[in-house]
């Protein structure tokens, strides 16, 4: 397809609007036959004449002599015989009876043959032909023939058969007889017979009976044929059997014709006496046959407009005898949905009835399925006139040639009715009998544009064109001939939806019913319906008639060069629009001709339909575009609103809209699949449920044939620059003209197609600038603007034809591969959309063009799949030449690839099956807008070709967003969002192969997941990796950044973290750093503001916090160990969420952070001091927090233990017996329980400051020891006499002596001083700790309370200081100077051995020193012997011992207590001394 010929969907989208406007219109316009005659009752000329310019309507095209061998034969009986006669057009068959022989012979044309049937001996008195049964008779007989005699009834067998070449189907006629199927009649003469269309078969009696003759196979005792009548009662049937008719003198008025409607399964029967009779055999057909009415006055109730006939002669015969009725005939529901029935009178009048007691056809279609009831007159129509005022007159029937004395009134002996025709036999001309025939006036059918009012009433009235034939002899019968088979068949097919009602469940023949639609008219008809031709039998021979459509005389007038004049009176007639219509359909040679249209025909019908002479021009609505703003009075009119004038175009605009519209008609709005069988739950199809096109093969090649046509001449045109083509195509260069542009060459804006059509066009009036209201007004569009928008309109049109018939094409060639076998692979959803898809959406919507894409590539993987039937080049030659819009090329290219792969995955050769895939990447890389590559991927996938599972998405991403909206934050946020979703659909194909070989399966991944699991369980880990580093490497590389941040997204969710970290690219650290924050900010904004101690951070969700988990590790794998800390610190300050963090986690981050600021510190030591300072600094605030916060862990601890306890001893004073605890202390417990564990989740929450945790925890709940340690590590020095710290000490001490005495306390002082030794005295204030415990150790030991020894106390305290004893002397020195402190004896006696203790302890260290070995063993100095330096030392620390000892004696002897109390102490100090002044070995008893 050349560039100039691409389908604008756009266009094709505005054209199908127009469309399905037009056809909405044809369709409101088809008026019901009821509402017709209504309006026809205020015509003044509800019947027309035929011009005489013009080729006439009906016209004599055949006639035959009767068969020789009838006229001997009858001849032979001297005229005195048995003679009927009639047609059979199903078998396109006249027959005609001589007494005991039967003739059948071809009405349509004389072969020579016409057989003999004479098997009976009675004479033949009726003659009928009925649809065999199926099941009963072979398949060969198709039909039955019924022949009734006095005595007996018979059925003989119809076969047919096509002749040689097969192009004529009723070539052959044989009868076959059926011996077992003969009944005798009882003694009953039948007068006529009625058959259905499922085979029933009634025959009506002259003893005024009906019955109906039953047939079947026969088994046991039943007969194969039998009678039985199914009107009388059963005394009626015993007097039948008793008495024979001959005796019978009662008035009898039998049954003279009865005629069946299909549609409504009514039997109609009239009777000799002029009475009409109504039955019904059940909604299907199958029922017994019911009388409902019956009615013998009919003629007598006379419509009260129509009373009496209309007539221009003023003598009308007083003896006139009264009417008749000559025909009944049924009319179909596509004439009529509540007239049911058409009567005619021998006077020319038509009476229509309804067999439904409502009134009116408001009912609408309900009224087709209304049970029968009555039989009543709605109107009458008047008889044919002989003559009409105004001067038109009906050929050679002129009133003029009649006498005057003569009754003007007709005199009809015979008549036939069927969709939409009357004949009727005239027998009141004096010469000759004439045929009158009456046909729809199709030029009645097109709105007059004069007055509105009578206007509107007109157009909707019934109008007929009467036309007058010349016979010889009287008219006998008369039949329709029906189309041929194969163009019922395409009809039926085309319209059983939308005109026949559904007419798959009717047993009609297509035929039949094809023929109905004549009814419609020729205009909406004539481009799928030939000719409608009458044979008409009379007593002189057949005759043959054809009615010439408007279509047919617009021809003949082409070929017989008529004058101008004669053309622009077809043109007026019809319309401008119809009559271009017409001649569209002849140029493009797309109506149902017997004859080839000739190039010279169409030719001359192209330069009418482009001869605005007769087709007019686009123009302005209204006459002038100004005269609207005046008014009557022809001045302006100020207060008035001026109504801008829109554009109208040409009949050549409006003729292809009506042709279009008419050939798109019958499958415009209806699905194009249809279900044979059930549907599943939620639309799946069930397994007798069978999909298939609506239409037939036949039928749409027909109709895409006829739309190809019309399109190939409007492109020839185009082309050629003819008419307005020719008138436009110089308003711009090629690429800008408006026969290829984009309807934007006008400069008139980008104006939808709709509203070139019909919506009001508005050019801005002030465009230079705002012209005031006296300036002359320019006209809205100039007359080259109007052509160029009609040309553009036509344009989309044809555009629109195109399509269709490509869309025509596709779904021939789905049909013939079995649409339900190519969609077992769908889901439920989209079954469920192809049933239900119109036409109109499959050509016009995105969701069509999506369906048959899917439908397409069912059909490829039928010719590419494992078992395919061929290639791809096999079926892609078709779909590109037959539907191009439909097939691109990037389609072709696209299964090629897809075949490329199929191959592969059977290549057992893995050099083979990677060429293969590179073929195939190759292929779709040059089509990366081609549709479903996750399926292709998939298979890319299953060959581990990973590099087309990345090139290919994200290609596709970039052609779907070739201006990159997603990136660009300044445009609509809709359309940027749609751009990205775009992009993230292609981009999930990529993850989904991380995901799979991840071992992660989606329920709604694509694939089976079985496939998944198994492909994955053959790859081992080291190549799972290695093809997981691939698609990450192959990523990274795109410049799409967009993707790397979906890619890193992804890779995080599916664990790939440490893949993520090894091979992200340089945009990873900016990803982390802005997914990781809300609102996003830079990491390093951290360095600067810092959050103070106690204050948590912002609440993080889990991701956020996986993304600085991830950003923290990425800084300590590129060495930035001062940024990860800082985002460890971030993570452990952030507020707690439902628990989590929890105090151990944060503890976890900040231990890791300190060692992070550490290894800054290390590695930053030789930078600048000021870089070194501030992580220093940064380092020493890591370090003050993690002390902070393991104080709160401690805290919490402590607080649960407590509630623990409390709870326990709750419970245990529960079940103390007789109530010994009071109620109240149980119920304090209880609370003071809560309480405590309400602390004790306030911790866990958020991290609290120092301050916090002493004020608001530590202190309330007496946790002393800790907050000795708070007031250490805060350096707390606010008061000058550190009584806090003596007063918290005390406590310390207390709170232990009374859990566990002196031992208890001395064991508190040996875990909490060394925490906080070395300090100054305010917060280790020894001389304090040590009197507190001596006075309370020797009050329990006076007491008896405990035993405290001599050394407890002394040794926690040297303890406590770290083993050093020197400041433990020095406390005990400052309380022993003190005598105002220690005024008792005894207690300095106590302390004296506790001073002695200390000494000891020195001493002993100071040896320990001197033998290289600490106090417990372990050794302090490795190399040789003492230095000088250590010696002089250990020497001045004796000096100071022993001098100490010398004055403790002294001190011991001055105590005024006995010396049996004090010599021990003074013998221990005297010890001492001496050890100290004697060699090192006499220390050892020590």
């Amino acid at each position: 397809m050349s560039w100039e010929d691409e389908i604008v969907m756009r266009d094709v989208t505005n054209a199908g609007l127009v469309v399905s406007d037009r056809i909405g219109r044809e369709v409101s316009s088809q008026l019901d036959l009821e509402e017709a005659l209504e309006a026809s009752r205020y015509a003044s000329h509800p019947y027309s004449t035929h011009p005489k310019e013009w080729p006439p309507l009906v016209e004599v095209v055949n006639t035959w002599e009767l068969p020789p061998v009838l006229i001997e034969r009858y001849n032979a009986a001297g005229g005195e015989g048995t003679a009927f006669c009639g047609i059979f057009p199903e078998i396109r068959r006249a027959w005609a009876s001589v007494d005991n022989s039967l003739f059948l012979w071809r009405f349509d044309k004389w072969d020579g043959q016409c057989p003999e049937y004479s098997g009976e001996e009675q004479a033949i008195c009726a003659v009928g032909l009925a649809k065999s049964k199926p099941g009963v008779f072979v398949e060969a007989i198709q039909y039955l023939l019924i022949l009734a005699t006095p005595v007996e009834l018979i059925l003989v067998g119809v076969c047919c058969s096509g002749g040689a070449d097969g192009s004529d189907p009723f070539a052959e006629v044989s009868l076959q007889p059926l011996p077992d199927y003969t009944i005798p009649s009882d003694g009953v003469t039948m007068t006529c017979v009625a058959c259905t269309d499922k085979g029933r078969i009634f025959l009506a009696g002259r003893d005024g009976h009906i019955y109906e003759l039953l047939y079947s196979t026969g088994s046991g005792w039943q007969k194969r044929c039998r009678k039985m009548c199914i009107t009388a009662g059963l005394g009626s049937v015993i007097s039948r059997w008793v008495i024979p008719n001959v005796f019978n003198f009662g008035a009898v008025d039998p049954i003279v014709e009865m005629v069946f409607d299909n549609e409504r399964q009514i039997l109609y029967a009239r009777t000799e006496e002029m009475k009409l009779q109504v039955y019904v055999l059940g909604p299907n057909g199958d029922g017994p046959l019911k009388k409902v009415a019956e009615e013998r006055n009919l003629i007598n109730q006379r419509d009260a407009h129509y009373g009496g006939r209309q007539s221009t002669g003023s003598r009308v015969s007083s003896r006139s005898p009264k009417p008749s009725i000559v025909c009944i005939s049924p009319l179909s529901t596509l004439e009529s949905k509540w007239l049911h029935l058409v009567a005619v009178l021998s006077d020319g009048r038509r009476m229509y009835l309804s067999t439904s007691p409502s009134s009116g056809s408001l009912n609408g279609f309900n009224t087709n399925h209304h049970k029968p009831s009555c039989l009543k007159v709605v109107t009458t129509r008047p008889a044919p006139p002989w003559g009409v005022s105004g001067g038109l007159t009906f050929g050679t029937m002129a009133l003029a040639g009649r006498p005057q004395n003569e009754d003007l009134s007709l005199k009809v002996e015979a008549a036939y009715c069927s969709s939409g025709t009357l004949i009727l036999s005239d027998a009141s001309p004096p010469t000759m009998p004439s045929l009158l025939v009456l046909n729809r006036d199709s030029s009645t059918q097109s709105s007059p544009s004069g007055n509105l009012g009578t206007g509107t009433r007109s157009s909707r009235a019934l109008r007929e064109s009467v036309s007058s034939l010349p016979v010889e002899g009287r008219m006998l019968s008369v039949a329709d001939v029906l189309p041929l088979p194969d163009t019922a068949a395409t009809v039926q097919s085309l319209y059983s939806e939308i005109e026949f009602g559904g007419y798959e469940s009717s047993m009609e023949s297509c035929e039949r019913a094809s023929g109905k639609l004549w009814a419609r008219g020729d205009l909406s008809t004539q481009h799928i319906l030939p000719r409608r031709r009458i044979v008409i039998f009379s007593t002189m021979g057949m005759m043959e008639i054809v009615f010439n459509r408007p279509l047919d005389i617009l021809r003949r007038l082409l070929e017989s060069n008529s004058p101008r004049s004669v053309l622009e009176d077809f043109f007026n007639r019809f319309g401008a629009g119809e009559a271009a219509a017409m001649c569209l359909m002849l140029a493009a040679r797309t109506v149902h001709a017997e004859n080839l249209i000739s190039n010279v025909i169409a030719e001359k019908a192209a330069e009418a339909f482009e001869d605005p002479r007769v087709v007019g021009m686009p123009q302005l609505e209204g006459s002038s575009a100004l005269s609207n703003t005046r008014t009557a009075a022809g001045g302006f009119s100020m207060g008035q609103v001026v109504q801008e004038a829109e554009p109208v175009f040409s009949g050549a605009h409006e003729g292809l809209c009506l042709c279009s519209s008419r050939l798109l008609f019958p499958l415009w709005e209806l699905p194009v699949m249809i279900v044979k069988g059930s549907l599943g739950p939620l639309g799946t199809l069930s397994e007798n449920g069978v999909v298939v096109c609506r239409l037939s093969v036949g039928a749409m090649q027909v109709l895409e044939h006829k739309l190809r046509s019309l399109e190939k001449f409007l492109r020839s045109r185009r082309n050629q620059r003819r008419g307005l083509y020719g008138c436009v195509a110089g308003l711009g260069d090629l690429s800008g003209s408006i026969l290829y542009g984009n309807g934007s060459a006008l400069g008139a804006g980008d104006r939808s197609m709709v509203r070139n059509l019909f919506g009001a066009y508005s050019r801005n009036m002030e465009s230079n600038g705002g012209g005031t209201s006296n300036k002359r007004q320019r006209l809205p569009y100039s007359p080259a603007e109007l052509a160029a928008m009609e040309v553009r309109a036509m344009e989309c049109i044809r555009q629109l034809l195109l399509r269709s018939g490509e869309a025509l094409f596709l779904l021939q060639l789905l049909s013939q591969h079995h649409v339900t076998r190519l969609i077992q692979g769908f889901d439920a959803n989209l079954q469920q959309a192809l049933v239900q898809l119109t036409f109109h959406q499959l050509v016009c919507s995105e969701e069509g063009d999506r369906l048959a894409t899917r439908l397409i590539s069912a059909l490829m993987e039928y010719y590419t799949g494992p078992d395919g039937r061929g290639t791809v080049d096999d079926i892609s030659r078709r779909l590109r030449e037959g539907c191009p819009s439909y097939y691109k090329e990037s389609d072709y290219k696209f299964f090629l690839a897809v075949e490329a792969l199929e191959r592969a995955a059977v290549t057992i050769d893995a050099e083979e099956k990677e060429n293969l895939a590179r073929e195939a990447l190759n292929s779709l890389s040059k089509v990366p807008e081609s549709a479903d590559l996750r399926t292709v991927c998939k298979r890319f996938e299953d060959l581990r070709f990973y590099d087309a599972v990345v090139c290919l998405p994200l290609q596709k991403a970039q052609a779907l967003d070739p201006a990159g909206d997603a990136y660009n934050d300044e445009i609509d946020a809709t359309v940027r969002e749609q751009a990205l979703a775009q992009r993230e659909q292609c981009y999930e194909i990529i993850i989904s192969a991380l995901r799979s070989l991840k071992g992660v399966t989606l329920q709604k991944e694509f694939g089976s997941p079985i496939r998944s699991a198994a492909s994955q369980s053959a790859l081992d880990p080291t190549s799972r990796k290695k093809y997981i580093s691939q698609i990450v490497q192959l990523g990274v590389q795109s410049p799409d950044r967009i993707f790397h941040e979906y890619l890193y997204q992804a890779m995080i969710d599916l664990g790939l973290e440490n893949e993520l970290l090894e091979y992200g690219g340089p945009d990873l650290l900016p990803f982390l750093q802005s997914a990781g924050r809300k609102p996003m900010h830079e990491v390093r904004a951290v360095t600067a503001t810092t959050s103070p101690m106690g204050q948590s951070g912002a609440p993080m969700s889990s991701n956020q916090v996986k993304y600085y988990e991830l950003l923290a590790r990425y800084y300590v794998l590129k060495r930035q160990h001062m940024l990860a800390a800082h985002a460890l610190l971030r993570l452990a300050e952030r507020r707690s969420i439902d628990g989590v963090p929890t105090l151990e986690q944060r503890c976890q981050y900040l231990s890791n952070a300190v060692l992070q600021a550490k290894n800054a510190t290390n590695n930053d030591g030789l930078v600048g001091s000021t870089r070194s300072s501030i992580d220093s600094g940064f380092l020493d605030l890591l370090e003050g927090k993690l002390a902070v916060l393991r104080f709160q862990i401690k805290i919490k601890e402590e607080l649960e233990a407590m509630a623990s306890r409390s709870e326990v001893l709750h419970s245990t004073s529960n079940s103390d017996q007789n109530g010994l605890v009071p109620e109240g202390s149980s119920t304090t417990g209880a609370n003071v329980a809560n309480a405590t564990r309400d602390k004790a989740k306030e911790l866990s929450s958020d991290v609290k400051s120092i301050t916090q945790l002493y004020n608001e925890y530590a202190v309330p709940f007496e946790l002393w020891e800790i907050c000795l340690e708070m007031l250490y590590f805060a350096n707390y020095s606010s008061d000058n006499d550190s009584s806090i710290a003596r007063e918290t000490w005390a406590r310390v001490i207390d709170q232990a002596i009374s859990r566990g005495g002196i031992a208890e306390a001395c064991s508190v002082i040996k875990r909490v001083g060394p925490r906080i030794y070395p300090g100054d005295g305010a917060v280790l204030p020894l001389d304090i700790i040590c009197l507190h415990l001596e006075k309370a150790g020797l009050e329990r030991l006076n007491s008896g309370v405990e035993s405290v020894g001599d050394e407890d106390i002394a040794r926690a305290l040297v303890s406590a200081c770290k083993g050093a004893a020197e400041p433990v002397l020095n406390a005990y020195d400052q309380l022993l100077s003190n005598g105002a402190i220690l005024p008792s004896p005894n207690l300095r006696l106590r302390m004296l051995r506790s001073v002695l203790v200390v000494l000891r302890e020195w001493a002993l260290s100071v040896y320990s020193q001197r033998m290289g070995t600490s106090s417990v063993g372990s050794p302090l100095i490795l190399g040789g012997g003492f230095s000088l330096e250590r010696t002089v030392a250990s020497q001045g620390i004796r000096d100071k011992i022993t001098s100490s000892a010398n004055r403790y004696m002294t001190e011991v002897r001055r105590l005024a207590l006995p010396q049996s109390q004090t010599e021990l102490v003074y013998r221990g100090f005297r010890e001492l001394e001496e050890s100290l002044i004697s060699p090192p070995h006499s220390f050892d008893r020590f």
